[in-house]
């Protein structure tokens, strides 16, 4: 089977000059806030949000795919615009929740909570003012009641419940609650910029926090206009970090930036890899999992260190693959293990799910392990490849013999050398790991080597890269800039520096906390204000 070299491209800023993102923009004497996004709610917001709102079991129709062009679905979720098809998918989702909360009289009397006995009525308004104010986020003006009871009784045909039916089909498919608004108002302290008003406040820390939109209390707290205030804000997040609901939201930005998603799609030949599975795939995915819950749940520590450390969590198909004893251990059963000194595994980039996707079906790719590397840990940009580049590197006039002599030959030329030179050398520390993540000294019959260069030092494998990586202040300056686009569903800009350069040091200061870096990031001028202009 041919291999390419098997580049898989995030989208990157419109502008970028060379590989290094450090070269692409230059430290802002003083924040500059940026525009503020309005990102449509993601899949998991959107049904997050109605099961909070509607309780109960409610059917699941399919939504328009999220993306995420820059890593996250938040992101996405505010540069993709909606097809036909998912304006569409909306109306069906509407319709099917609103057809199930009113199919049971029972449920339907505990939603409105009386008995109306006209379709403008006070049990209507009161209906509409209630779940308008949880569906939209804040509390309704009197014209959007009146506005919605005109729907209902327009609508009724006799019927009161119809007309109520379709206000509330009419509300869910309402721009006010599927996109987050977040427009802001003028800021007293800077009249040259926007801060976001309470109630945006009390979105933005709910749906980061929680992936969600705000309970009653955040709610209470933004109508009482304590969210525009530091303390306020630390008092509430922390609440929120303090509640099981933090832990799924957490994950799911581990997920993104880690790219776990992807495990889902691998495949490798099972006579290849005879320890192949699906369900092997699903565990990689819950070491990773479980090693986040560890370190920023459990026992709050260092996040750094999770690029380097030698504790991790494995069942039995896990603990057969890294061949160490795990007593406890089943297929179901994850158990804590240290993994040893001498062993060759230390972070998690050398765990199962990082080795196994960034590796092709038949071969392991220090190409991608290299870009991984640099643009999900260090944030450093690797442009793709010029269009008329031959990728193939098996047919190569059969001069080298194993990948690394293919790559490095591949590497003279010219157009691909600034790149690949980037990507490859650390690349090639992993090699003694196969493209399921299993430990080897040989490939194609050829002995295994690891020896090499990262940013000018000489590291021996994978574990000197991980202590190198240990002590590396990018690794958490790119951590707390990752955080940062995720939470403001956008990139970065010049005008970001000071913000990101702060809560790196706050970052520091804390112990590198991870809990701690999200309340220093929500109580930052670079979560709470916004340009004046609105993007377009």
């Amino acid at each position: 089977m041919k291999r390419a070299l098997g580049f898989v491209f995030a989208a990157l800023p419109l502008v970028s000059i060379g590989c290094d993102e450090s070269q692409s923009m230059s430290p802002a004497p003083r924040f500059v806030p940026s525009p503020p996004t309005m990102p449509r709610l993601t899949s998991v917001q959107y049904r997050n949000t109605v099961k909070d709102v509607f309780g109960g079991v409610l059917p699941e129709t399919a939504l328009e795919p999220d993306t995420n062009p820059y890593l996250f679905y938040t992101i996405g979720a505010a540069t993709t615009s909606l097809s036909e098809q998912g304006t569409q998918q909306y109306a069906e989702s509407a319709s099917a929740i609103v057809e199930s909360l009113f199919a049971d009289p029972k449920r339907r009397d505990a939603l409105l909570g009386c008995t109306p006995k006209e379709a403008g009525d006070a049990c209507v308004s009161g209906f509409i003012r209630r779940v308008g104010r949880l569906l939209f986020r804040r509390p309704l003006a009197d014209a959007d009641v009146a506005r919605w009871v005109a729907v209902a009784q327009a609508t009724a045909e006799g019927d009161l419940y119809r007309g109520v039916r379709m206000s509330l089909y009419g509300m869910l498919q309402s721009p006010r609650f599927l996109y987050r608004i977040e427009a802001g108002e003028d800021d007293p302290a800077d009249p040259t910029r926007r801060r976001y008003d309470s109630f945006e406040m009390a979105e933005r820390l709910s749906f980061l926090l929680w992936n969600t939109s705000p309970d009653d209390e955040l709610l209470q707290a933004a109508e009482r206009g304590e969210l525009l205030d530091a303390a306020s804000l630390e008092k509430q997040t922390r609440r929120l970090l303090d509640s099981p609901r933090a832990r799924s939201a957490v994950q799911g930005f581990f997920d993104q930036y880690l790219n776990l998603g992807t495990l889902a799609q691998v495949e490798r030949d099972p006579a290849r890899y005879p320890a192949f599975t699906k369900t092997l795939l699903s565990a990689m995915r819950s070491e990773v999992q479980l090693l986040v819950d560890d370190f920023v749940f459990r026992r709050p520590a260092d996040i750094r260190e999770i690029f380097s450390t030698r504790r991790t969590f494995v069942n039995k198909e896990l603990s057969s693959l890294y061949q160490v004893t795990a007593p406890g251990a089943t297929e179901v059963a994850f158990v804590p293990v240290e993994l040893p000194a001498s062993g060759p595994r230390a972070g998690v980039l050398t765990l199962g799910a990082v080795l196994t996707m960034n590796a092709h079906p038949t071969d392991t790719s220090p190409t991608l392990r290299g870009k991984y590397l640099r643009e999900r840990v260090l944030c450093q940009l690797v442009p793709p490849p010029p269009g008329n580049i031959n990728l193939n590197i098996d047919n190569m006039g059969g001069m080298p013999k194993s990948l690394r002599e293919r790559l490095e030959e591949h590497r003279k030329n010219p157009a691909c050398f600034s790149c690949h030179a980037m990507m490859d050398p650390p690349g090639f520390l992993f090699e003694n790991f196969d493209p399921i993540g299993a430990y080897r000294t040989m490939s194609e019959g050829l002995p295994v080597q690891t020896q090499s260069e990262f940013d000018g030092e000489s590291l021996a494998d994978a574990r000197d890269l991980a202590a190198r990586l240990g002590a590396d202040p990018r690794v958490a300056r790119c951590l707390v800039k990752q955080v940062f686009r995720h939470a403001n569903a956008r990139l970065d800009g010049a005008g970001d520096e000071p913000v990101i350069e702060a809560l790196t040091e706050q970052f520091g200061s804390a112990g590198y906390r991870f809990r701690d870096l999200l309340v220093a990031l929500v109580q930052s001028d670079g979560f709470r204000t916004a340009a004046k202009e609105v993007m377009p």
